[in-house]
């Protein structure tokens, strides 16, 4: 496993919201939440398997997360480790506990949308 820079590290952390523009879309956003767990970072769909940035990556594809005018190419990968989705669930209520969709991001039609962001 390729790991994220500490600095990358720390601004996907701080930030509530990216821009993801995935290889089959790269002209068209979508804003999506990033938790960062033991230095692993991961996304998922609050629309489970609807979402079509997730469907775009589920296969391991590429994408392009918009940090603010800096860009950061990542390739996903498919979790399936209860382990780590438990401790991407865990950061996304830590993170987003403020939010009415923190729940949502961790019903089990969604736990499955868990993918982990690494540098490509």
């Amino acid at each position: 496993m390729t790991r994220f820079a500490s600095e990358a590290l720390r601004d996907l952390r701080d930030r509530n919201e990216v821009a993801i523009h995935t290889e089959k879309h790269p002209d068209s956003a979508v804003i999506i939440w990033v938790v960062v767990a033991d230095d692993e970072v991961f996304v998922r769909s609050v629309r489970g398997a609807r979402g079509r940035w997730y469907r775009d990556l589920a296969t391991g594809g590429f994408a392009m997360l918009d940090l603010g005018g800096r860009r950061l190419a990542v390739q996903a990968v498919p979790v399936a480790d209860p382990a780590a989705i438990d401790r991407a669930s865990r950061e996304y209520l830590r993170k987003y506990r403020s939010s009415p969709y923190a729940q949502p991001m961790v019903k089990a039609d969604v736990l499955p949308t868990t993918l982990r962001l690494e540098p490509a």
